[in-house]
């Protein structure tokens, strides 16, 4: 497995690996709320945040070149390059549960080492969402806060984890 450069045509492949309103959200929190999800629509979102220099969505593919995963990885905020978060995580569910989600997010902290300046890395994962966070763990990410979100499709918690890259 690789990490490449989102490319425009990943977003058709992404959106149809959400198959229901509930991995929608899983996936994006509140970021969409649309169902279905196009490639367009993903598209539409990215374009004016990777203008910003501070976000970077990534692309996992097999040595096939078959796109497998995608992640993206941000600055949270404007003035602070010493924490990214890791959002959007997902993985071709013909894929999962094989420890490719676990091997991206390894290549993920890889190149937050290699390529940005940031000693920490966050994501937040739902706690309804068990195999995303068991993942995570895996990869070194541990729980340090929670905190209930607001979802158009009910209350959920959601558990925000860091890793330090330096440690891992």
């Amino acid at each position: 497995m690789m990490l490449r450069d989102f490319k425009e045509e990943d977003g058709n492949s992404i959106a149809g690996w959400l198959r229901s309103e509930e991995e929608l959200y899983k996936w994006s929190a509140d970021r969409f709320n649309k169902y279905p999800l196009s490639g367009d629509d993903i598209n539409l979102n990215y374009a004016p945040q990777i203008e910003t220099g501070r976000f970077y969505p990534l692309t996992a593919v097999d040595d096939k070149g078959t796109v497998i995963g995608h992640f993206i990885i941000r600055y949270p905020k404007q003035d602070d390059d010493s924490t990214v978060r890791f959002g959007f995580v997902i993985v071709d569910p013909s894929f999962r549960g094989k420890g490719c989600g676990s091997e991206m997010l390894r290549l993920g902290v890889e190149y937050v080492k290699e390529h940005l300046s940031a000693t920490r890395i966050d994501l937040g994962v739902f706690d309804n969402n068990e195999s995303a966070r068991h993942c995570y763990e895996a990869v070194g990410f541990k729980a340090y806060a929670e905190r209930e979100c607001e979802m158009p499709i009910g209350t959920w918690n959601c558990i925000d984890m860091e890793l330090f890259p330096g440690n891992a």
